[in-house]
C-alpha cells in the first residue's frame, strides 16, 4: 500500500526524545511503524485506541498476578503509543483531536496499571503498602502534569517581562541554542554576541546563575544532545518504564521498592526543573522602561 523505507521513518522521529524512547523502545517502533504504514490504512488515533486497549489488559493482567505479563503487555502499549505520531507525521494524517485522545490515553493507562498491580497485590497478599504505592504513582503522574504546564507559564511571564524591561532589544541565549543545538553555550553566545551588539540587542543567558552552579552541566547536555536524548533524564517515561516494565520482571517484592526509588527521582528532576525556572526569573534585570509596567 505505499512505498515507505525505514529511512522515511527515522526522519519523523522526534529531534530529542526520553533515553527510555530513544534506546529502548524506537528501534522497535520505528521498524513497526513501517510495516503499518506500507501494509495498513489503519490511522494514528487507530493506533492510539490499539494501545490503549492493550494497556487496559496489561492493567488486567497486573490484578490477576501475570507480572512478567503485564510488564511485556504495557511495553507493547507504549511502543504503540510511539508509533501513532510518527504515521501521523509520515502521511500527515494527525488531527487535532488525536493531540487530546493520545494525552488521555496516557493518564487513563496509568491509572488503570497502577490500581491494577497495587489492588491485585493487595487481594492477594493483604499488604497495604502496595496499594499506598499505587496511589502514590497516580499523584506523582498528575502533579508531573501540573507542574509542567505550570512552569511554562511561569517562563511566558518571565519573557515578558524581560520583553517589557529591555524594550524587546534582546536575544535569549536559548534561543541561539536551538538553532545550534549541539553547540555549547559559552560558544554559540559569544559568536552571536557580536551580532546582536551590531544591531543593538543584548544577549540575555537567563540560565546564567545556574550554569555558574553546575559549570558541567552544558557539556552533559551537548552529549545527550548528540544522541538525541533530551535532559530531563528521569521523564515520565522512565518513571512508568520503572514501575510497569523493570519492576515487574523482579517480581511482586519489588514493587513497593522500585515504586519508592522511581517516585523520588522523578520529584527530584521535577523539582530541579523548578529551581531552575526560579533561577531563570532572577535575571531579568532590575530596571524597567518608564513607559511600560507589567504585572506578573
Amino acid at each position: 500500500m505505499g512505498g515507505f523505507t525505514l529511512d522515511d521513518i527515522l526522519a519523523t522521529r522526534k529531534p530529542r526524545d526520553s533515553w527510555w524512547t530513544v534506546f529502548m523502545v524506537d528501534p522497535l517502533a520505528c521498524r513497526l511503524a513501517l510495516l503499518v504504514a506500507n501494509h495498513t490504512s489503519i490511522t494514528p488515533n487507530g493506533l492510539t485506541r490499539l494501545s490503549m486497549l492493550i494497556g487496559f489488559a496489561s492493567a488486567a493482567a497486573f490484578a490477576e498476578g501475570m507480572l512478567v505479563a503485564g510488564a511485556a503487555l504495557f511495553y507493547l502499549s507504549f511502543t504503540v503509543d510511539c508509533m501513532d505520531g510518527k504515521i501521523a507525521r509520515l502521511k500527515g494524517t494527525g488531527t487535532p483531536f488525536g493531540l487530546w485522545l493520545d494525552y488521555v490515553g496516557d493518564r487513563v493507562r496509568v491509572v488503570c496499571c497502577a490500581f491494577g498491580w497495587g489492588f491485585g497485590e493487595y487481594t492477594r497478599t493483604g499488604d497495604t503498602d502496595v496499594v499506598l504505592a499505587a496511589v502514590g504513582v497516580v499523584v506523582l503522574d498528575l502533579f508531573r502534569y501540573i507542574n509542567g504546564p505550570q512552569l511554562k507559564r511561569v517562563k511566558d511571564a518571565t519573557r515578558a517581562l524581560l520583553e517589557a524591561r529591555l524594550d524587546g532589544q534582546y536575544v535569549l541565549a536559548e534561543s541561539v541554542l536551538r538553532s545550534r543545538p549541539r553547540t555549547e553555550l559559552g560558544q554559540a553566545a559569544a559568536e552571536f554576541g557580536g551580532v546582536a551588539a551590531d544591531d543593538g540587542a543584548t544577549v540575555v543567558d537567563l540560565q546564567k546563575a545556574f550554569h555558574a552552579r553546575f559549570p558541567w552541566y552544558d557539556r552533559f547536555r551537548v552529549f545527550l544532545v548528540r544522541h538525541r536524548v533530551r535532559t530531563h533524564v528521569v521523564s515520565g517515561i522512565e518513571f512508568h518504564a520503572a514501575i510497569f516494565v523493570v519492576g515487574p520482571l523482579f517480581g511482586p517484592k519489588a514493587l513497593v521498592p522500585v515504586s519508592v526509588v522511581a517516585g523520588a527521582l522523578l520529584l527530584t528532576f521535577e523539582m530541579s526543573l523548578v529551581y531552575r525556572v526560579w533561577l531563570a526569573a532572577r535575571q531579568v534585570p532590575r530596571t524597567a522602561a518608564e513607559k511600560q509596567k507589567i504585572l506578573v
